[in-house]
């Protein structure tokens, strides 16, 4: 299977436990996708799901390949992936990840770039690239308009001077 195929959820913020329980935090605190796997990614390796169970903030993942405290602490930091197929999604439903090369304009139609990359963290960010410009727009309703991932376009409404830097 391509990369493209696997969409990262999460990562492996650390161990739980001392049987190798991994506390994954979910990119989507409100998506499923991790307690419905039965196989995940950890970097590059392939998982067989023993067990995931939802807890505050965060998915406990025991997987196979894991079996003690010392090998899940390696794993800090690690991303986590699923196939793309094992997603169950609505038709609407939109991935971050399929918005990378996207055109970007403003609400008038005025062209404003091109989606570089998704910035995740505690606020998920769209990196949008105009030439040599750089700009981040949090992916939040009140700036994101419209997506239209057939039309590979995505509409948005940043504030009258919103800030950009200058790339190298």
């Amino acid at each position: 299977m391509a990369p493209q195929d696997r969409i990262e959820v999460g990562f492996i913020a650390r161990p739980h436990g001392l049987r190798g329980e991994l506390r994954v935090v979910c990119h989507n605190p409100s998506s499923d996708s991790l307690t419905r796997a039965e196989i995940v990614f950890i970097g590059d390796m392939r998982c067989r799901v023993v067990r995931a169970r939802a807890v505050s903030g965060a998915v406990l993942l025991t997987v196979d390949e894991v079996t003690n405290r010392d090998r899940a602490g390696e794993l800090k930091g690690t991303k986590v992936f699923v196939d793309r197929d094992s997603l169950q999604l609505d038709a609407d439903d939109v991935l971050l990840t399929d918005l990378v090369g996207c055109a970007v304009e403003l609400e008038d139609g005025t062209a404003w770039g091109t989606i570089a990359a998704i910035e995740t963290g505690a606020q998920n960010r769209l990196v949008i690239h105009d030439g040599n410009i750089e700009r981040l727009i949090p992916i939040v309703d009140e700036l994101i308009i419209e997506v239209d991932i057939e039309g590979q376009r995505v509409v948005v409404a940043p504030a009258e001077e919103w800030p950009e830097s200058r790339r190298k």
